[in-house]
């Protein structure tokens, strides 16, 4: 829950009318805090399935993940004193969207947003999964970047040094990435990074399902032209 105490942190800066989360997976932890400071937050993954099970849990169907224990440790966190449902109902009312995404495709939800056009862009864990090479890393960290407003923010959340990751049966690649490399990546993007935080994993963390070192947590700005 590192992201949400970030979030508390930031909030008085970070706000605007629209967050777009990159690379959502079927989760929603992601935004349990954030979505608070914008007027609409749209959702994105590049599988269906995933999508799907998001669009479930927006209109509350049965069989849809329970996230309340989520919802509860956030409110917890937080300190306000709010019904865990009250802040449920919100989200489901703040998602206005859930669309695809293509972080290698130069304009990575197509026709849907404009580039120049978002706030606040949040991406967790999803750049780096994704990307065959670190050639396709960079380019992909572009191509996000430039949906961003200039001095749009965008707050990043990835895994250091991270090979391979297991999703039941299947392994699936990773590029490893180091904190210099995510620090050069975002200096090519054009943008000026206001916090880099690292993290590393705990022997108890270690569960047998990933290789990471470590966490990187990055509050950027595109730059400004002007």
């Amino acid at each position: 829950m590192e992201v949400l105490r970030e979030w508390e942190r930031l909030h008085g800066e970070i706000k605007g009318r629209t967050l777009v989360d990159i690379g959502s997976g079927p989760t929603i932890y992601q935004l349990l805090s954030a979505f608070e400071h914008f007027q609409e937050v749209i959702m994105t993954d590049y599988l269906e399935v995933n999508r799907q099970e998001l669009k479930m849990w927006l209109s509350n169907e049965p069989g849809a993940f329970d996230w309340s224990p989520y919802f509860k440790h956030v409110c917890k966190l937080e300190g306000k004193g709010e019904p865990w449902k009250d802040k449920q109902k919100r989200l489901r009312e703040h998602v206005s969207r859930v669309i695809p995404v293509d972080v290698h495709q130069p304009r990575p939800l197509g026709g849907e947003l404009l580039s120049g056009s978002v706030d606040c862009l949040v991406s967790s864990f999803c750049l780096e999964a994704c990307s065959p090479n670190l050639e396709a890393f960079q380019k992909a960290l572009e191509h996000v970047i430039g949906l961003l407003k200039p001095k749009g923010h965008f707050l990043w959340i990835g895994a250091l040094e991270e090979s391979y990751y297991l999703a039941g049966e299947a392994r699936l690649n990773v590029v490893p990435v180091t904190e210099d490399i995510v620090k050069k990546a975002l200096h090519t993007a054009k943008c000026v990074v206001r916090e880099f935080s690292t993290y590393s994993m705990t022997p108890s963390m270690k569960v047998g399902v990933d290789d990471v070192s470590g966490i990187f947590f990055v509050w950027a700005q595109k730059d400004d032209p002007k």
